[in-house]
C-alpha cells in the first residue's frame, strides 16, 4: 500500500523544517530521553513485515500461476528508515545527512528521507534527476563524484546543482569550461583500509597534491566552498575520521590564505548500524576539536539508512538430491529465482553474506514459518520451529542454495543447515537486504531485474510524514 502523497519540507535543518509534525518532534524528544516504547517500533515492524511476506506468497499459486507471480519480491518498512534517522540525529546533531541514492535508489526511501529534511549525494544524472522529480531543491543535491561525465554536468548547471567534488586538475579545467559557477568540494585522499570497499583507490587527491590544486582553481577563478573525503563504504575502523578530520582542517586553513571561503565539510560516508555509536562519538569529538559550530557539516550514509529496512522472499523454483552412498548421507541443492546476478549481487560486490531462513513450507502443517522472533546468525532454525518430520527428530538438513542463472558462480549460500525439509514451491527469506542489491540486478540469461517492494510503516512518525 504505497502512499498517493507525500509533503515535501524544503528545509535542511530537521530539527527545525518538520517542527509543525508533532509525532516527529516527539519521537526525537522520546529517542533523546532514552523513552522506552521509541524502541517498540522493532517489534511492531517484524510482526508487519511477516504478515506482508505471508499475505504475498498465500496468493501465489505454485501450481497454476502467471508468469511472473512468483518471482522474488521485498518487503520494505519505512519505519526502520525513520528510526536511523532519529538515532542520526541523536549522535550526529552537527552533521546533516545526504542520503546516497546509489545504495538504494527506492522512491519510497528519497521521499521518506526528504520529508525529514536530509539531503542527497547523486553520482550520475539519473540520481539527480530522481531526486529533483521528488520535490528536493538542487540546494540539497550534492554531485559527489569526483570524474563527471560532461553531458552530465551540463544537466547539473541548467538544473543548478552546484555542488560537486573534484580531486584532479584535469576535472578542474572541465568546470572551468562547462559550469564555472559550481560550488567545489576539494575530495581529498583517506586511509580505508579497514573499510569494505575501498574507494581511496580510485578517488581522493593527496595532502601533498592539494596546494597546486587550490592554486589551480584560484588561477581559473573557481569556488572553493569546502573538503570532503570517504573512509571507505562499510568502514570499521573509528580512528579514519581523526586522520581525516585533520586533514580537511589543514586544506581549509590553505584554501582561506589563498583567498577562499570554504563553508562546508563532507565527511562522507561508510557508516553502518553496528558500529554507528562508536564512530559517530569519535567523529564528533574530531568535529568540535577542530571545526567550529558555524561551520556546516555534511555526511553521505547510505546502508546505514536501508541495509536492515528490505527483507526479500525468494522462490524454491528447482531441487536436486546429492546423495553420498558411502556415508550415508542425503543433502539437497535449492534452486531460488533470485541470485548474484540479481538482488544477491552484493554477495559478491559487497562481501555480504545473506542468511537464508525458511517462510513457508508445503511440509509444515500450518504452511508459514516466518518468526517475529530473532534467528540465530548461522542460520539455522531451532528444532522447536520446525514442526515437519525433520523437526520433530532433531536432525539438520543440508542444503546449497544457488540463484537462477546458467552460470557456476551463482551461488547464495555454499552450505546451509535447516530442521525443515525444503522443496520446489517453498519460500525463502533473507533480512538485511537493502544495501547494494537492487540497485546492481541485471538481466543476465534475461531475468528481470524488477523485483516487487511492499511497503510497511511501523512508525507513526514516518506514517505521518508520508501521508499513510
Amino acid at each position: 500500500m504505497a502512499p498517493s502523497a507525500i509533503d515535501i519540507i524544503p528545509e535542511y535543518a530537521t530539527n527545525e523544517s518538520v517542527t509543525n509534525n508533532h509525532k516527529y518532534v516527539q519521537a526525537v524528544s522520546d529517542y533523546e530521553s532514552g523513552a522506552e516504547h521509541v524502541h517498540d517500533g522493532a517489534k511492531t515492524a517484524k510482526e508487519m513485515i511477516g504478515a506482508a511476506l505471508q499475505k504475498h506468497v498465500q496468493a501465489v499459486d505454485p501450481h497454476d500461476c502467471e508468469v511472473g507471480e512468483e518471482d522474488a519480491f521485498f518487503v520494505a518498512d519505512m519505519g526502520e528508515v525513520y528510526r536511523q534517522h532519529l538515532r542520526w540525529k541523536k549522535h550526529l546533531k552537527r552533521v546533516t545527512p545526504h542520503f546516497a541514492v546509489k545504495c538504494n535508489p527506492d522512491p519510497m526511501v528519497i521521499k521518506l528521507l526528504a520529508a525529514l529534511g536530509a539531503g542527497f549525494d547523486c553520482a550520475s544524472k539519473s540520481e539527480i534527476d530522481q531526486v529533483l522529480r521528488t520535490g528536493v531543491d538542487p540546494t540539497r543535491i550534492i554531485y559527489a563524484q569526483p570524474c563527471k561525465t560532461k553531458s552530465y554536468l551540463r544537466y547539473t548547471a541548467k538544473q543548478d546543482v552546484k555542488q560537486m567534488t573534484f580531486d584532479n586538475t584535469d576535472e578542474l579545467y572541465k568546470i572551468k569550461e562547462i559550469f564555472p559557477n559550481a560550488e567545489l568540494f576539494l575530495r581529498i585522499f583517506t586511509d580505508d583500509s579497514a573499510s569494505l570497499c575501498r574507494l581511496s583507490q580510485k578517488f581522493g587527491a593527496s595532502i601533498d597534491a592539494v596546494p597546486e590544486l587550490l592554486g589551480l582553481a584560484k588561477q581559473l577563478d573557481l569556488n572553493i566552498a569546502g573538503v570532503a573525503f570517504h573512509v571507505g563504504s562499510g568502514a570499521s575502523d573509528p580512528s579514519a575520521f581523526l586522520k581525516a578530520v585533520t586533514d580537511a582542517r589543514s586544506v581549509f586553513d590553505q584554501a582561506q590564505a589563498l583567498g577562499f571561503q570554504p563553508h562546508t565539510l563532507d565527511v562522507g560516508g561508510g557508516f553502518v548500524s553496528e558500529t554507528f555509536d562508536e564512530m559517530a562519538a569519535v567523529l564528533s569529538t574530531a568535529l568540535d576539536e577542530h571545526f567550529p559550530p558555524s561551520m556546516r557539516i555534511i555526511a553521505e550514509p547510505g546502508r546505514y539508512y536501508t541495509s536492515s529496512a528490505f527483507t526479500i522472499a525468494c522462490n524454491v523454483i528447482a531441487r536436486r538430491t546429492v546423495e553420498d552412498k558411502d556415508l550415508g548421507v542425503k543433502s539437497y541443492m535449492l534452486y531460488l529465482n533470485d541470485g548474484v546476478y540479481g538482488n544477491f549481487s552484493s554477495i559478491m560486490f559487497d562481501h555480504q553474506h545473506p542468511i537464508p531462513r525458511v517462510l513457508t513450507t508445503r511440509h509444515k502443517q500450518d504452511g508459514f514459518n516466518y518468526s517475529t522472533e530473532s534467528m540465530t546468525d548461522s542460520g539455522y532454525i531451532s528444532a522447536e520451529e520446525g514442526s515437519g518430520e525433520a523437526g520433530r527428530n532433531g536432525k539438520l538438513i543440508e542444503y546449497s542454495i544457488w540463484g537462477p542463472t546458467c552460470d557456476g558462480i551463482d551461488c547464495i549460500a555454499e552450505k546451509w543447515h535447516s530442521v525443515e525439509t525444503v522443496d520446489v514451491g517453498d519460500w525463502l527469506y533473507f533480512e538485511e537486504m537493502g544495501a547494494y542489491t537492487k540497485c546492481s540486478a541485471t538481466r543476465f540469461n534475461g531475468f528481470t531485474d524488477k523485483h516487487e517492494t511492499k511497503y510497511v510503516c511501523s512508525e507513526p512518525g514516518a506514517s505521518a510524514l508520508l501521508g499513510l
